[in-house]
């Protein structure tokens, strides 16, 4: 194994405080209060949008304009839903842009400890990502990006996961072959599929404690990678 790339969100990093908390303090800030309570009562609703539009057509990740699209669509949403029309697709995008701060985000606690114990094996590591172009700056903003040796966002290259050409690609970056190299995901059509499509080995993640779906290399927390790895 000389490389293991990550995906980043629910992964790595998590939205800080809360996506309902930061919707909260951009409605107030906007002279709209409402109750983090009657936000997260909205979430599903939310979850169910952005899964329609990724199973409609997912390639909306590899262009910045679309992705932004989609998650303003998404926020308007639930403006609407709270009662609030006339500002929606503005509130929308303020807090798609509160998301492209470093402040909003923070990485679990096996982050790091991970990064570092992989690299002292001599490791490669590098990020895949359906996400926007923002992805290098929040890496950096997080202070991970020297603990990184490439970071490959969808919107950047203009390929997304599944597509086992952005795997190629992040393998090509850092100089390994694909049969060489692993990633860590916890979808299984976006991570797993595609990563073995492009003949690296996958893995599995989930830290929200659904149930386990039978892959044969899975693991809850980024402390067990090196096992799942057959590293130890």
């Amino acid at each position: 194994m000389q490389a293991v790339f990550f995906d980043v969100g629910n992964t790595l990093l998590y939205p800080y405080p809360s996506v309902p908390e930061v919707v909260r303090q951009v409605l107030a800030e906007e002279g709209h209060v409402r109750d983090v309570h009657d936000i997260d009562v909205y979430m599903p609703l939310l979850d169910e949008y952005y899964e329609d539009r990724y199973r409609e057509d997912d390639t909306f990740w590899r262009s910045e304009d679309a992705t932004l699209d989609v998650w303003v669509g998404m926020y308007s949403l639930l403006c609407r839903k709270l009662g609030i029309h006339a500002d929606a697709e503005v509130i929308a995008r303020r807090v798609y842009d509160q998301f492209g701060q470093p402040e909003r985000w923070r990485a679990y606690d096996d982050v790091r400890p991970a990064f570092e114990r992989l690299r002292g094996r001599g490791i490669r590591l590098g990020l895949i990502s359906n996400w926007d172009n923002r992805l290098v700056g929040l890496m950096r903003g997080l202070d991970l990006s020297p603990l990184l040796d490439a970071v490959i966002s969808s919107a950047d290259v203009g390929l997304h996961k599944p597509d086992p050409r952005i795997f190629e690609l992040a393998c090509a970056r850092v100089g390994v072959a694909p049969e060489a190299a692993a990633h860590v995901g916890d979808h299984q059509y976006a991570d797993v599929l595609g990563a073995q499509t492009a003949g690296m080995t996958a893995v599995l993640i989930d830290r929200h404690e659904g149930e386990h779906p039978g892959h044969e290399r899975f693991i809850r927390t980024l402390d067990d990678l090196d096992s799942a790895l057959e590293l130890c």
